[in-house]
């Protein structure tokens, strides 16, 4: 893994787990009613109507940190290609054998079965 990419993967996934926890500390619209007649002020950290702007704050400052960080990993694993890293390439990129539906495979020796020729009709195509 290059330093760029372990950097940046880091840095993802640390902002990723500070989002859950921002969004898990940010109280809904229907607990401004209960903080309106004094009972939910006494229960916050930044007072009544100051955690509701840091936290919204914080939370937009790390999801655009996360939309970066996420361009970022893809225009990276874009331009190095498989070069060794820990970003794969995708499966329909990858270099595997065409066969027709329905078509048989070929026999690990690479040489077709004989035709039957025991006079049975196991080797005619039927009509």
């Amino acid at each position: 893994m290059n330093y760029i990419e372990g950097l940046l993967l880091v840095l993802h996934v640390g902002v990723a787990v500070a989002i859950c926890g921002f969004v898990l500390l940010q109280h809904g619209k229907g607990a401004d009613m209960g903080a309106a007649f004094g009972s939910g002020s006494s229960g916050s950290v930044f007072g009544s109507a100051g955690s509701s702007n840091f936290l919204s704050h914080s939370t937009a400052i790390l999801a655009a940190v996360f939309f970066l960080t996420s361009i970022g990993l893809t225009w990276y694993a874009a331009t190095q290609g498989t070069g060794g890293g820990s970003i794969e390439r995708s499966v329909l990129d990858r270099n595997l054998p065409v066969t027709a539906p329905g078509a048989p495979s070929a026999p690990a020796g690479g040489t077709t079965p004989a035709p039957a020729t025991d006079g049975s009709k196991a080797g005619e195509v039927p009509k």
